[in-house]
């Protein structure tokens, strides 16, 4: 999981895809600066998921981003994604090991030093602190703080995702602070200013 300083995003997907979607996603990854795409999506049935995610792998494939599922182990499996990505209400990692085998698992860990040890005891790929600011994806219950990014990176070499509310204003600290990746989706898909785009190039 090396990567350039250059594709720290780990891009999330908006919660609702529009027929947009594939040709702005397609925009951005070409530009080179994205090295996961993450597709969440809660209150979509699963064929329509199947039917979504086959057409992103292609474009993922394509700009060698490596393509995520969040929170479903099995639907990783059957669209043979490059991982997942869980939760801590989610399967276990070494229950998510048997089906995807040697594929990326990453794991919340919320603010909690005690989940990123048990995530990093069981082998989890990365691990992802947060929210850092406050969210309009998601309703923030636990906040991070920059001191807890030193305290893992004194534990750790597995890599960090920091994730909530990060725009153009507030990465760079983040990214100073050694996170390895930002994971980034309402400041690219429902900026009111920017399009997708012209939003992620302002992150450089």
């Amino acid at each position: 999981m090396r990567v350039t300083k250059k594709k720290f995003i780990y891009l999330i997907s908006p919660n609702k895809i529009k027929k947009s979607f594939y040709n702005e996603l397609t925009e951005i990854l070409k530009l080179k600066k994205v090295s996961f795409f993450q597709l969440r999506l809660k209150k979509v049935p699963l064929k329509k998921k199947i039917i979504i995610g086959r057409k992103i792998k292609k474009i993922c494939k394509k700009y060698k981003t490596k393509f995520l599922i969040n929170d479903d182990v099995l639907l990783s499996k059957k669209l043979d994604t490059d991982g997942c990505h869980l939760g801590q209400k989610d399967m276990g990692i070494s229950e998510a090991r048997k089906i995807i085998k040697k594929k990326i698992i990453g794991i919340t860990c919320h603010n909690s030093i005690r989940l990123a040890k048990l995530a990093v005891k069981n082998k989890a790929d990365y691990l992802a602190f947060g929210a850092f600011n406050t969210s309009k994806t998601k309703r923030t219950k636990y906040k991070a703080d920059l001191s807890l990014l030193k305290n893992i990176k004194k534990l750790t070499k597995t890599p960090i995702v920091a994730i909530g509310g990060i725009n153009s204003e507030n990465y760079k600290k983040l990214l100073l602070n050694k996170a390895n990746f930002l994971a980034i989706s309402g400041y690219i898909w429902n900026n009111k200013k920017l399009k997708p785009v012209e939003a992620i190039k302002k992150l450089k």
